[in-house]
């Protein structure tokens, strides 16, 4: 899973599938679902990131991560 944020339009895409999208849906003002082939959900689209979820801090509990990797952070 990898997220993505374009500031130069405020949107976040979260990538959940190395699967190529082949179908999207809008489901809320702004966020919009990305299918592959089969129907499986392989992305999320946020336009208008900053005002829809807080970028400033990223959680996960429980998962069973193995590798972190923070490209292009900011400090």
């Amino acid at each position: 899973m990898k997220f993505h944020y374009y500031p130069e339009t405020d949107s976040l895409y979260i990538d959940l599938s190395e699967k190529t999208s082949v179908d999207s849906r809008e489901v809320a003002p702004g966020v919009v679902l990305d299918f592959d082939a089969e129907g499986h959900l392989v992305g999320i689209d946020i336009d208008h990131a900053s005002k829809i979820v807080n970028l400033s801090r990223l959680e996960a509990e429980a998962l069973p991560i193995t590798t972190v990797s923070l490209v292009g952070a900011q400090t």
